[in-house]
């Protein structure tokens, strides 16, 4: 959450820095001692270059969202296939050490009732 923090004080201050470098631009034409034709010729310039390179901006933005967005799902699909190759692994094991448990048990229920037969003999 932080590094998100950082990559958007990062592209606030380089927007900040774009505009503020478009409006001291501005600023600048207009009070040059130049024609009305030749100011807003330049103005126009100026306008064109800015569009061209928020353009660009927007598209390396647009560029970075979408390999963001297919590395977050790479990954994700890896985190569920190791989770998901451990539930098995975990689920084959839970069943083995049941299987092994189960046959312990009736051993030694049939050692009781075998022992309880032979006491019952002797008792006889």
């Amino acid at each position: 959450m932080a590094e998100e923090s950082k990559d958007f004080s990062a592209g606030s201050m380089l927007l900040s820095f774009f505009l503020g470098g478009l409006v001291g631009a501005s600023i600048a034409l207009l009070v040059a001692p130049k024609s009305g034709e030749e100011t807003r010729k330049q103005i126009k310039e100026m306008a064109e270059d800015a569009k061209k390179r928020a353009e660009t901006y927007i598209e390396e933005a647009k560029t970075k969202a979408v390999s963001s967005i297919e590395e977050a799902k790479t990954v994700a699909a890896s985190t569920m296939e190791k989770g998901k190759e451990l539930l098995d692994s975990t689920l084959e094991k839970g069943k083995e050490f049941l299987e092994k448990e189960k046959s312990v048990i009736t051993s030694a229920i049939e050692a009781g009732k075998e022992a309880y037969s032979k006491e019952k003999g002797k008792a006889a």
